[in-house]
Parts: structure tokens; sequence; C-alpha cells
């Protein structure tokens, strides 16, 4: 059994509450944005980090973490990726990702917009966890953990907190 915390978008900002909510977890997975070294580094310290780069990333971002990742996770095939849609909707590329690589779990980051959403197509359960930092669109600050234990993904909880929006936020 696998306690999973899952967060993309932090844009270099990791929430003072990441700790405490992910503190029952055996790892962190990012989805991308993550930003920059120092929140990897910050979130690599609570629990190990298992991460993508996305779109803002910097070189050495994209140095360190690959732009997808396919892994197993007890019984449960997973593949990452920062800019992957969702189901009826996927990026080309995260498509044929999800076509020749058959994960049971996908997770992307990249709208901002918490999406947690079987694809009876492909057979898998998407999760997108929102966006965890300060820039951006969005008003609510999203992440969540869940198990894997298995081959069965539980227990899926949702952290979410209001965006103080700033001058300097985006």
């Amino acid at each position: 059994m696998r306690r999973i915390g899952l967060l993309s978008d932090t844009h270099g900002f990791v929430h003072p509450r990441i700790a405490e909510f992910f503190g029952s977890c055996d790892e962190i997975w990012h989805a991308g944005d993550i930003g920059n070294i120092a929140a990897a580094d910050k979130l690599n310290a609570i629990k190990p980090l298992r991460a993508v780069h996305g779109n803002i990333d910097d070189a050495l971002v994209r140095q360190k973490y690959p732009e997808i990742q396919v892994f197993d996770c007890e019984q449960v095939k997973v593949l990452i990726t920062h800019i992957g849609g969702y189901p009826g909707h996927y990026h080309a590329e995260a498509k044929r990702a999800i076509e020749s690589q058959k994960p049971q779990l996908f997770i992307s980051g990249h709208s901002h917009i918490l999406k947690v959403q079987f694809d009876q197509k492909y057979n898998l359960l998407h999760i997108n966890p929102g966006a965890a930092g300060q820039s951006g669109w969005h008003k609510v600050i999203t992440f969540v953990r869940f198990t894997i234990n298995g081959n069965q993904i539980t227990d899926l909880e949702v952290f979410e907190a209001e965006r103080k929006i700033s001058p300097t936020a985006g």
C-alpha cells in the first residue's frame, strides 16, 4: 500500500500546509510547472519527490525531471506528464503515450483545474490536481492525496485553500 501526495503548478510556491497534508504520504508526485529547483528541493525534503517538468520550468528543472514518467506503483501503471488534457480531449502527445503505454492512472497538470475522471475508452483514471501555486488565473489552491493498494486507487482527498491574490502573483 502506498499513500501518494499529488500536486501540480506550484510555480515556485510551496504552500505552508503541504507538509501537514502530505504527512501521511509515502511520496509526493508533481505534475509539472514546479517553478524552480528550490521548490522541488523543499518538496523532496518533505517526502521523496517524483516529478515531471512543465512548460514554465527552466533548464535546471528540465535537466533533473523528465517531460513524462511511466512507472508502476503497486500493481497500477502510472503515466505522468504536464500538458495532457483530459478524457475525450487529450493533447496529441499525451494521447499517443496513453495508447502506447496503456496506464491505469493518467496524471497531468497545466490547466489549473482540479479534475478526477474515469476514462472508459482507455480504462484509466485521470487526475489533474489543479494548481498548488500562486501564479495563474485560478482562485482556489488545490492538491490531493490518495492510496494505491494493489490495483485499487482509493481514499482520494482534496486540499482546498483560497488563493490570496497579490499584485505580483500573476
